[in-house]
């Protein structure tokens, strides 16, 4: 019995990719405890279908076992409520010391708003004064039309790239300020760890810190409409040196587009 508990473990722990530890301190702690939880469950589970099966075999009818007469026994009661409530407990610790930390937006360097539309994203960064239009990619857009003739399976990243990716710098607290606009969205991006619905006249709140410059992906999760499986997050963690410049380059460019707009509107009426 004790083997069979032990090979299952560390076949699960071993084994290991059935959630992703994700790239900021607060994934890897998710994962942990989903680590922690799928073992305590694994252990429970061989152990109760271990006992049944045992049960069912040595006082099967054709040997002669007879059931029990018993109705009550005040020692099963209290031995099938006491155990549970403690494995209870035991997995309560480490999930409540999570899920205050996921709460605890505090202490952000950066605020990102992030605004769901019907089909895209909107985001905002608040310090910087930066706001942009994230939606699906044209290659994406295109190869997924009826008869466009473009095989998906030809397309970098088929439904998971965007025309603006979301750019933060690594090792810095970031606070989201998600909502929507029309219907109910919800950003995911499982290497952050988390999820939040965006829901209309609502603002949820999360945070994370990436440690590990890369690109990583999410999509919507949650049916917003025809289109939903269109709306792709894609965020690109860089080091705060180059999201600085890009921070000067998008704002150097805000203010070219604002220079040309305000020469167009003052140009020479047309005869």
């Amino acid at each position: 019995m004790v083997a069979v508990i032990a090979a299952v473990t560390w076949a699960l722990f071993a084994v290991g990719d059935n959630m992703t530890p994700g790239v900021t301190p607060f994934s890897q702690d998710v994962y942990q405890l989903h680590m922690v939880i799928l073992g305590i469950v694994t252990v429970i589970g061989v152990l109760v279908f271990a006992a049944m099966f045992t049960s069912i075999y040595l006082h099967r009818k054709s040997k002669g076992a007879e059931a029990a007469q018993f109705t009550h026994s005040t020692k099963a009661e209290i031995t099938w409520t006491v155990i549970p409530i403690l494995i209870l407990v035991v997995m309560a610790i480490p999930a409540t010391r999570v899920l205050i930390d996921m709460e605890d937006t505090s202490g952000a360097e950066l605020n990102i708003k992030v605004t769901g539309y019907q089909w895209l994203w909107g985001y905002e960064y608040i310090e910087d004064e930066i706001q942009f239009y994230s939606a699906l990619d044209r290659d994406s857009a295109l190869a997924r039309q009826i008869g466009s003739g473009i095989d998906p399976a030809e397309v970098e990243n088929y439904l998971l790239e965007v025309d603006n990716r979301v750019i933060v710098p690594t090792d810095t607290r970031i606070r989201f300020l998600l909502t929507s606009d029309d219907v109910i969205h919800s950003w995911w991006v499982p290497d952050l760890g988390w999820k939040r619905d965006a829901i209309p006249g609502m603002v949820n709140e999360a945070w994370t810190l990436i440690e590990e410059p890369g690109v990583y992906r999410g999509q919507c999760t949650e049916l917003c409409g025809k289109d939903h499986g269109f709306m792709p997050v894609v965020i690109e963690a860089v080091p705060p040196e180059e999201y600085r410049a890009w921070v000067d380059s998008q704002k150097a460019g805000m203010a070219a587009s604002t220079t040309s707009g305000a020469v167009a509107d003052s140009g020479p009426a047309s005869p």
